[in-house]
C-alpha cells in the first residue's frame, strides 16, 4: 500500500474523509457506517478521521466520521469545511515542522449525494452560481432535447455543483495558508485532483451520471505545486490517476515498488516536450462492462455483455463509443458504427488491447458496434 511505503521511509501518514475501500459486500464485510479496523486502513497509522462511505454518514451539512481509536466523531457545518478542518488539525499536530508527512485529504464534494439524488453545495449556491455559463456538452444536450424527453438533471444541479467546487478551492486555500503559517509550505508538494467528474445524466442512462468514457466524467483537473512542480507551467499531455502513486513516491525519493503501474510525472513536469505516450486507459464498471482509451485526438470505448455490478471483464467486447475530438470536442457525434472510420478504430482497438494486457487482463476480441437494450 502507498501509505506503508511512506511509513517505511520515515514519513508520518494521515488520512481524512472518504475511504471507500474497506467494505466488501460479496464477502459479507461491511463498514459503510461503522468504524474501519486498523488492518483495513491501507497503512495510514498516525492520524485517521474517516468513514468508509462518507455519503452514508453525512450529507452536505452535518454528519460523522471515525477516529483512529474507532470512536465516532460528529461534525456540524458544511461537510467540505469540516473534513478540511480535520486536515488542518493534523498539520497543527506536527510538533516538528521538519518531520516529513504524507497527508491524503479525501473530500466527497462535488460528488452526487446519492440518497437525495442531487448535489449539495453550501447554502446560497443556487443563487450565487445561477447565471454561470454551462459547458458545451450540457448546452448541446439541451439543444438536442428541446422538444423531446430530457432525463438529465444538470439545470437543477449545476449551480450547487459549482458551489461544491468553489468550496473545495476555498478549503485548499485554507490548508495552504495553514502550511505557510506553520513554516511547511516551501518544502511541501501538493496535488489537487479528482477521481471523476459528472455528465449529469446526459448520456442516455437513467440515474447514471458519471460511469462513461466521456470527458465530463474522465477529464478531471490536476494541479501540482511544490519542489519539482514550480513555474506555473501547463502540461498538455494525457496523464492518468494511475500515474499519481508512483509520482508521489518519486517526489519523496522512494524507489518504485514492484507491481506499481503508472509513470512518474516529475520528468514530464521538468521537460514537457519529452517523449510521452498520450494514452489514458479506463476500466468502466457498474453502468456497463466497459474499457476505453482517451488520446489527444480520440475517445474510443468498447462494451461487453453482462451486469457491470456482477461481471468485471470479458473475452468479447463490442465497439460502443468513438469520437473525433478535433471535430466534436463535446462528444455529440458517436462514430462507433461509421465505416469511414473503421481503420482508425481498428488501430485504437490494438492500443486498447495492449493497455488491457498491461493491466493484467487477457487480450479480448473486439467486434463491431451493436444495439444495447
Amino acid at each position: 500500500m502507498l501509505a506503508q511505503y511512506f511509513n517505511e521511509n520515515g514519513y508520518a501518514t494521515a488520512y481524512v474523509g472518504k475511504w471507500h475501500l474497506a467494505t466488501d459486500r460479496p464477502a459479507g464485510i461491511n463498514y459503510e457506517t461503522s468504524a474501519i479496523p486498523a488492518e483495513r486502513r491501507g497503512g495510514y497509522k498516525d492520524y485517521w478521521m474517516a468513514s468508509d462511505v462518507l455519503e452514508f454518514t453525512s450529507h452536505g451539512y452535518n454528519g460523522y466520521v471515525y477516529n483512529g481509536d474507532n470512536e465516532r466523531v460528529p461534525f456540524t457545518g458544511y461537510r467540505a469545511d469540516c473534513i478540511n478542518d480535520f486536515a488542518i488539525d493534523f498539520v497543527h499536530s506536527r510538533k516538528d515542522s521538519n518531520e516529513p508527512f504524507f497527508l491524503f485529504v479525501s473530500q466527497i464534494e462535488p460528488h452526487h449525494q446519492n440518497d437525495r439524488r442531487r448535489y449539495e453545495g453550501p447554502d446560497g449556491s443556487k443563487e450565487r452560481f445561477a447565471d454561470y455559463e454551462a459547458p458545451g456538452d450540457l448546452k448541446a444536450y439541451s439543444e438536442a432535447h428541446e422538444s423531446g424527453e430530457d432525463i438529465s438533471n444538470w439545470k437543477q444541479n449545476y449551480p450547487d455543483y459549482l458551489g461544491c467546487c468553489h468550496s473545495l478551492d476555498y478549503n485548499v486555500g485554507r490548508l495552504v495558508d495553514t502550511l505557510k503559517e506553520q513554516g511547511m509550505w516551501e518544502n511541501t508538494i501538493l496535488f489537487y485532483t479528482a477521481d471523476h467528474g459528472s455528465h449529469f445524466i446526459t448520456r442516455g442512462i437513467e440515474a447514471e451520471y458519471k460511469r462513461t468514457c466521456h470527458d465530463a466524467s474522465i477529464h478531471v483537473p490536476l494541479i501540482a505545486v511544490g519542489p519539482g512542480f514550480r513555474g506555473g507551467k501547463v502540461v498538455r499531455h494525457v496523464v492518468s490517476l494511475l500515474d499519481l502513486p508512483v509520482t508521489l513516491l518519486d517526489c519523496a525519493g522512494i524507489e518504485r515498488p514492484d507491481g506499481f503501474q503508472g509513470r512518474s510525472l516529475l520528468p514530464l513536469a521538468a521537460e514537457p516536450e519529452m517523449d510521452w505516450e498520450d494514452v489514458a486507459f479506463m476500466q468502466i464498471s457498474e453502468s456497463r462492462v466497459g474499457r476505453a482509451i482517451r488520446t489527444p485526438e480520440y475517445t474510443y470505448s468498447v462494451r461487453a455483455e453482462g451486469d457491470g455490478y456482477q461481471t468485471f471483464g470479458s473475452s468479447v467486447y463490442y465497439e460502443e463509443f468513438f469520437y473525433v475530438l478535433k471535430d466534436d470536442p463535446y462528444q455529440q457525434n458517436n462514430l462507433a458504427a461509421d465505416p469511414a472510420w473503421a481503420q482508425t478504430r481498428a488501430q485504437l482497438g490494438q492500443v486498447l488491447k495492449r493497455k488491457m494486457r498491461e493491466a493484467g487482463e487477457e487480450e479480448p476480441e473486439i467486434r463491431p458496434a451493436r444495439a444495447w437494450t
